[in-house]
C-alpha cells in the first residue's frame, strides 16, 4: 500500500530521489528506485530492508568505474545483401519470412552472390534459423562491445556472483584478426599505394648504385647497336638489374598477400619503373578479398554463434543486473554512515539525526510518541510518549529544519532505506502531512486555504504524521491560539502524531495539558556577533526567542543615534 504525502512531503521525497539519480551512472537504472515508492505495509519495507542488507554489502568501491563502462549490446535483424538462400520452393515462405537475405529456389541466380547458403545441397548447407543464416549479427555486437564484455566479467568477479562474458571473451578473440583484414581492406588503396611508393624508392637505389664498364671497342659495337635499333644487346647488359627489382616486386606482393588473405599479384613485370598499379586492379583485388573474407567471417561466426547462443539469456539478465547494481552503488554513496530503522512502536524516535540536505549538520536526537528503552537523549526522562509535540525557540533555531529531518527518516525509512541517524524506530504511517512556512503569504485568502489543508489532513481516521511550521504567521496571535487548540484536540482525539512549530507555545499548553512542549535556545552572541544556538530541541521546556538577541546584536553594530534608539528597546526586554 502507497503511503500518501502532501505536496510538501513529496517534494521532500523528490529532494531525496533526485539526490540518489544524481549518484547514477546509467541513466536506465532510474526505473529500479521507482520501485521503491514509501509503503504502509510494515511487511514490505522490513522485505526492502532485508533486500538492501544483503545487497549494498555486495556493492565495492571499484564497481562505479566499471558500470561507467558498460553500453548496451544491441543484437539488430539487419537485411544482408551479400548471401543468398537457396530453397526449395516448399521452404520460400518461411525463408522470406526471417528477412535476413535474399532468397531463391533457382541455382543460376545464386551464381552472383558472394556467399550462398542452402537447404538444398547446393553451397554452404544451413537449417532455416537466424544463427545459421545470419550467425554475424550475433557475433559482431559482441565484439564491437567487448569493453562491456570485460566489465562484466570483472563486476561478476568482483560480487562473487559470476559472468558469462568471461565465457564470451575467449571465443570472439579470433575476430580480431578478421576486423584486422576488413579495416586494411577498406583502405587498399592508401596501403597498395604505400607499398608502390616504397618499391620505387628502392628501384631508385639500386639504379643509383648500378655501373656499368665498357671497354673502347665494346663501348662503339653498343653505339652501332642502339643506331639500328638493336636493344637486346643493351638490355642484356641491365639483366641483373631487372632480377633484383622482380625480386622486390614478388616480395612486396607476398606481403600483401599475407595481409589480405587472397594471393596478388599487381606489379607489372614489362613495367619495371617507375612501378604503377591502376584503380582498376585495385577494385578487382578488393572485391576479391572481400568476398574471401565474407565467406571465412560467415564460417567463423557460425562456429561461435552455435556455443554463444546459450549464453545470450544469461547474458541479457546480467546487462539487466548491472543498472540494479547501479541503483545500488548509489543508494549505498546516498546513505553511507545511515542506519536501518526499527520498523515497530508507536511513533519516531531516533539519535544523532542529520539533515541529508545542510552541509554539516548539528546531530539531533528527537521522539514523538512511545519512547524506545534505548534513546538516552540529554532530558528525555520527562517524555511520557505524547504523540502532540510545541516546538518553540529561537528564529533561525532550526525548528524547520526539524520538521524536515522527521519527514526525511519517515520518507526513507518507509521505502526501506537506512535513514540518517546512528539509530532510529518508527512506526509504519498511512500518510504524512508537511505544511512548509510560506513566508510571501499573507491576508484571508492565505488563512483559509491554510485552515482547508490543515483540516484535511485531519480528517478521517489512521495513522498520520502532520507537521506544521507556524500557522500563526498567517493569522492575528489570538485567534491562532484557538484554532490551533481545536485542531490539536482532533488530531489528540484520533490518536495522530502531530509537531507543530509555534510561538506561541505558553498560550498553547494551557489548552493542552497532553501536549509537550519542547524548545530551541539562543544561547547568546559570539564574538562575530552571531547567534549561538544549539539545534537540539530541550524536551518539556519552552525555547527561548531570539527577538533580544537581534536587538542586542543591532544594537552592538550600529552607531550614534542608532545605537541609542536599539538600546532603548533593548532595555525594554531586560525589564
Amino acid at each position: 500500500m502507497r503511503m500518501k504525502l502532501n505536496p510538501e512531503a513529496r517534494a521532500i521525497y523528490r529532494g531525496i530521489t533526485d539526490r540518489i539519480k544524481s549518484l547514477l551512472v546509467l541513466r536506465e537504472s532510474e526505473e529500479y528506485l521507482e520501485r521503491f515508492f514509501p509503503t504502509s505495509d510494515r511487511g514490505e519495507i522490513v522485505r526492502r530492508q532485508e533486500y538492501f542488507r544483503t545487497s549494498l554489502v555486495k556493492v565495492k568501491p571499484e564497481l562505479r568505474e566499471l558500470i561507467a563502462r558498460i553500453k548496451p549490446i544491441h543484437f539488430k535483424r539487419d537485411y544482408l545483401h551479400d548471401r543468398v538462400l537457396l530453397v526449395d520452393e516448399s521452404e520460400v515462405e518461411i525463408a522470406r519470412s526471417l528477412n535476413l537475405c535474399d532468397v531463391t529456389t533457382d541455382p543460376e541466380e545464386a551464381k552472383g552472390y558472394p556467399l550462398v547458403l542452402s537447404t538444398v545441397g547446393y553451397g554452404i548447407d544451413v537449417e532455416l534459423v537466424p544463427s545459421q543464416i545470419a550467425p554475424e549479427l550475433y557475433v559482431y555486437p559482441l565484439w564491437e562491445g567487448r569493453e562491456t564484455l570485460e566489465a562484466l566479467a570483472r563486476i561478476g568477479a568482483l560480487t562473487g556472483e559470476g559472468s558469462v562474458a568471461g565465457k564470451i571473451l575467449p571465443l570472439i578473440e579470433s575476430f580480431e584478426e578478421i576486423a584486422r583484414r576488413r579495416a586494411l581492406i577498406e583502405s587498399l588503396d592508401e596501403l597498395i599505394a604505400q607499398r608502390e611508393m616504397e618499391l620505387n624508392r628502392r628501384i631508385e637505389e639500386k639504379l643509383e648504385k648500378f655501373s656499368l664498364t665498357l671497354t673502347g671497342k665494346d663501348l662503339i659495337r653498343f653505339l652501332n647497336e642502339l643506331k639500328r635499333g638493336q636493344y637486346e644487346e643493351i638490355f642484356s647488359r641491365f639483366t641483373d638489374v631487372e632480377d633484383e627489382v622482380v625480386q622486390e616486386m614478388i616480395r612486396v606482393e607476398r606481403e600483401l598477400s599475407e595481409i589480405i588473405g587472397i594471393p596478388v599479384e599487381v606489379f607489372s613485370r614489362e613495367e619495371l619503373y617507375p612501378v604503377r598499379v591502376s584503380p582498376e586492379l585495385v577494385e578487382r583485388l578488393r572485391g576479391e578479398a572481400e568476398k574471401e573474407l565474407i565467406v571465412e567471417t560467415y564460417m567463423k561466426s557460425r562456429e561461435i554463434a552455435e556455443i554463444i547462443k546459450t549464453y545470450l539469456p544469461r547474458l541479457r539478465e546480467e546487462v539487466r543486473r548491472v543498472r540494479e547494481l547501479d541503483f545500488l552503488q548509489a543508494v549505498k554513496s546516498f546513505t553511507e554512515g545511515f542506519s536501518f530503522p526499527e520498523i515497530r512502536g508507536r511513533g519516531i524516535a531516533f539519535l544523532g539525526g542529520r539533515h541529508v540536505f545542510l552541509e554539516n549538520p548539528q546531530p539531533v536526537s528527537y521522539v514523538i510518541g512511545e519512547k524506545p528503552e534505548w534513546f538516552n537523549a540529554p532530558g528525555s526522562e520527562s517524555v511520557k510518549g505524547e504523540r502532540i509535540v510545541i516546538l518553540t525557540g529561537a528564529n533561525s533555531g532550526g525548528k524547520t529544519s526539524l520538521l524536515e529531518l522527521i519527514t526525511q527518516i519517515e520518507i526513507m525509512a518507509h521505502m526501506g532505506l537506512p535513514v540518517p541517524a546512528e539509530r532510529a524506530w518508527v512506526e509504519p504511517l498511512e500518510e504524512i502531512f508537511f505544511f512548509r512556512r510560506k513566508r510571501s503569504t499573507y491576508g484571508a485568502g492565505a488563512f483559509e486555504t491554510a485552515l482547508r489543508s490543515f483540516v484535511k489532513a485531519l480528517r478521517g481516521f489512521g495513522k498520520k504524521l502532520v507537521l506544521i511550521d507556524e500557522f500563526e504567521a498567517i493569522t492575528e496571535p489570538g485567534a491562532a491560539v484557538k484554532i490551533i487548540g481545536e485542531l490539536l484536540k482532533v488530531a489528540h482525539e484520533r490518536n495522530f502524531y502531530v509537531v507543530i512549530v509555534s510561538h506561541l507555545g505558553e498560550e498553547l499548553k494551557e489548552e493542552l495539558p497532553f501536549a509537550r512542549v519542547d524548545g530551541i535556545e539562543a544561547k547568546g552572541l559570539d564574538e562575530n556577533l552571531n547567534l549561538i544556538v544549539d539545534r537540539q530541541p530541550v524536551f518539556g521546556k519552552l525555547g527561548r526567542s531570539t527577538p533580544e538577541l537581534i536587538v542586542e546584536r543591532l544594537a552592538r553594530k550600529a552607531r550614534g543615534g542608532e545605537r541609542e534608539l536599539y538600546e532603548r528597546i533593548l532595555s525594554a526586554f531586560r525589564g
